[in-house]
Formats: C-alpha cells, structure tokens, sequence
C-alpha cells in the first residue's frame, strides 16, 4: 500500500536489475529513500534515474566499499532502517569435484561476508532508534541442494544461518531479519534460462502457479511488507517466496558435461 515506508531510508544492494530492480522500484512507491548499491555502474545510475533513487557504486566483494556504502546513506539520508541484502553474481555451472577454491569463496564472500560488513555497518544507528529492517534474499537451490551451482548454494544457505542468528541475537533491540527464497525472473535467471533453455521451461511448467515470480509484482510486494511496521514481530523466517515450487520440488538438472 503507497506511504507504507514513508520516511524510512532503505540501502538495496544488487539493485539495478531484477529482484533489487524491482525492490527499489516498490520502496520508492511506498514513500522510502533508497540508496541503489551495485556494482554496474551505468545499469545502476540508469535504473537510479528511472526510479528516483539515489547510485552508489559498489562491488560488495570489497569490506571497504561496503562500509563506504552504509557511510553514504547515513551522510545522505541521516540514517538507515531498512538493509536489503540482495546482490550476487558469478555463478558458473559445474560438478563438485571440479569446483575451485576461488570459486566456493567466492560464493561464501559475495553472499555472506557482504551482508555480515553490511550488518555490522547499520547495526549501531538501528539499536540506536530501536528499529530495524533486514532482509537477505537467499535460494531454494541452497535448500534443496540443487547440483552445479554449490557456490551459490553455499554462500546462500550461509547468508541464511547468519540472518537467523541476527534475527534471534539483534530481536531485543527491535531489529528484524527475515530471508526471502524467490523463484524469479532475476538477472541470474535469465542467464541460467539463455544457457539451458529446456530446464528452464520444464522448472517454470512444475511451478504449481505455472511460471517464475515477476520482480516487481510478485516479489517486491512481500519485502516491502517485510521492512514495514506491520512485520515488527516477524523475525527469523524463510518466506519460500515460489509460487509454491517448494512444496515438492522442481527440476533442477542442466545437462553437466564429466569437464565442467
């Protein structure tokens, strides 16, 4: 409903494409400044533009530009209530035993260590006021340990245990944290349906809705009732955010050739 963030400052990382894309776009809508974080730069400033919020560039791989980020709002805004960790990117289809160092830390840096900075960065000026939102945007591959992708599952499965213990040490100082397992029409998506077109329809026709989640319409609408007042005593949850792909499962099994 419009005006239900009106006056809150929100930080969306990952938010010129997809799900951060459409977050920014409902948050605006419902009255909130937005401070847009992502690492494409000229995607970020164009979405910042079309939505009237404000870019920041920053890769949130780098401690040092995640801090700076949390700076920015505070600077721009005068505070932060609402963290929404939402950025990845770099996953490369593969088997386990071929999987690199670089790749599982990779996942583990990009989804966890970035929201831990993130935290830790708004933590105080939320315990200040006693109010707080976050929300993490994780994956049912994690849950459901889809094959190929076991550094996305990992750092996403990792951001979730992490939210959850926020949720349960930060409650007292009314801060909430929840986690989101979309099954959307993201950037990561498009990718993985350009690269396996069949999975991809054959995912979307076991969906009991039928289809992948819209951004905007679908997604959007459920994390900005998760950074409002109405959620306050709503902490600690996985919202399977799927059209109900969860109930049973999906398919998930691109082809992967013995190499990759």
């Amino acid at each position: 409903m419009a005006g239900a963030l009106e006056g809150k400052v929100a930080i969306v990382t990952g938010g010129a494409d997809g799900i951060g894309r459409g977050v920014v776009e409902r948050f605006r809508a419902d009255g909130a400044q937005v401070l847009l974080a992502d690492f494409d730069v000229e995607g970020g400033r164009k979405a910042a533009e079309e939505t009237g919020a404000h870019f920041f560039a920053c890769d949130v791989m780098q401690k040092d530009q995640v801090e700076a980020m949390v700076a920015e709002a505070i600077a721009r805004f005068g505070t932060v209530d609402i963290l929404i960790n939402n950025a990845w990117g770099g996953t490369q289809l593969g088997r386990i035993e071929n999987k690199s160092d670089a790749a599982i830390q990779h996942g583990l840096t990009m989804a966890l260590m970035a929201a831990k900075w993130a935290m830790q960065a708004v933590f105080p000026v939320m315990k200040s006021k006693r109010w707080g939102r976050i929300v993490s945007i994780a994956s049912l591959n994690g849950v459901n340990a889809h094959i190929g992708s076991a550094e996305y599952n990992v750092g996403k499965e990792a951001l979730r245990a992490f939210t959850r213990t926020a949720a349960r040490e930060w409650a007292g100082h009314g801060i909430t944290c929840n986690i989101v397992c979309p099954a959307s029409i993201s950037a990561a998506y498009r990718k993985f349906r350009d690269m396996n077109p069949e999975t991809a329809a054959i995912m979307a026709a076991q969906n009991p809705m039928g289809r992948m989640g819209d951004p905007v319409e679908d997604i959007a609408p459920v994390i900005a009732f998760l950074s409002s007042e109405d959620s306050r005593y709503l902490t600690g949850n996985t919202l399977f955010l799927d059209g109900g792909s969860h109930i049973n499962g999906v398919a998930w099994a691109p082809e992967l050739p013995e190499d990759a």
